[in-house]
């Protein structure tokens, strides 16, 4: 049960490495385009169709041709990889119940979003982890977990490449464990590995106003929170430029580690061919930027087509 590429590096391992999987259950087709009028599959999907493999996409989970086709397969395992909440009528379906695999070391970063909060909130490890699904989200009794290291230069495409094949890894180890215990795996109380005194990051859905960069926050935290989106939904802001107010998406940035004392935050400084931001306590280089209705591109091309950015601003 997946939807995103991501779902898919674990069920190209799985028939890879012989096992059978009897279905796949992903979202509905998406509209796409202008007109919403042309229906795109997932990855999930168009994967599991190249090799021959029913599809089911139900809207509700609950609805119950859906249960009864689902239950017609006889699954001996479900396993879910970035998926959606599952009913306890579909998780607790096959014998040996049904794990998720999640793209961090819970019970930290529960929720949807995991792998760009950890890199926002600046974290050096993420990792990901199998359990077994309950009533409520991320909350299951846990199986297995790896460790995944972030470089502090890592955004979120090289921790999300990385994350997708540990995450196939694991999958297929956590299955063999129920086989060879026929079903009865040790796992382990999420709050036993909980320590009452360390805070629970949360990974909630991520919006377009999530996004928005906030200048009045110190330069590192601005770094990790373009690098935590990057490239995609990627970060942004408005700039005004004589008169006028654009959007303007930031996927780059470098630390420069030079104090901006007095200077209003979203302040721009350019050095050609250099691009700083006035950041709360440090000024912050632009590297890789793209204007609304135009192509992504370096700070050099950004200088070179737009004058006089001294006097322009980056507004919160």
């Amino acid at each position: 049960m997946g939807t995103p590429e991501f779902a898919v590096g674990t069920l190209s391992r799985l028939i890879d490495e012989g096992y059978q999987v009897v279905a796949v259950v992903t979202q509905p087709d998406k509209p796409v385009g202008r007109h919403q009028n042309v229906l795109q599959p997932s990855a999930v999907k168009t994967f599991a169709l190249e090799h021959n493999i029913p599809v089911l996409q139900p809207v509700k989970m609950k609805d119950p041709d859906f249960v009864e086709q689902l239950a017609a397969y006889k699954a001996d395992i479900q396993v879910v990889v970035a998926f959606r909440m599952l009913p306890e009528v579909v998780w607790s379906m096959p014998r040996f119940g049904t794990f998720n695999v999640h793209a961090a070391l819970l019970p930290q970063y529960r929720g949807a979003a995991p792998i760009n909060w950890a890199i926002i909130n600046g974290e050096i490890e993420t990792g990901v982890t199998t359990f077994f699904l309950d009533q409520d989200i991320d909350t299951g009794r846990i199986i297995l977990q790896k460790r995944f290291p972030i470089p502090d230069e890592a955004d979120v495409e090289y921790v999300y490449d990385g994350l997708m094949r540990l995450g196939a890894d694991i999958a297929t180890e956590t299955l063999q464990l129920v086989l060879d215990s026929d079903g009865h795996i040790p796992s382990t109380a999420q709050s036993d590995i909980h320590a009452s005194d360390v805070e629970l990051h949360p990974a909630p859905k991520i919006f377009k106003e999530t996004c928005q960069i906030s200048w009045e926050r110190p330069a590192k935290q601005i770094y990790d929170f373009v690098r935590g989106l990057s490239p995609y939904p990627a970060a942004w802001t408005a700039m005004e430029h004589n008169g006028q107010e654009q959007t303007v998406k930031i996927f780059k940035t470098a630390k420069t580690g030079r104090s901006c004392p007095d200077i209003t935050p979203g302040t721009i400084s350019t050095e050609k061919p250099r691009l700083f931001v006035a950041c709360a306590d440090e000024w912050l280089e632009i590297t890789d930027l793209q204007l609304s209705g135009k192509k992504r591109m370096p700070a050099r091309d950004f200088l070179n087509g737009n004058k006089n950015l001294d006097e322009a601003m980056m507004k919160s």
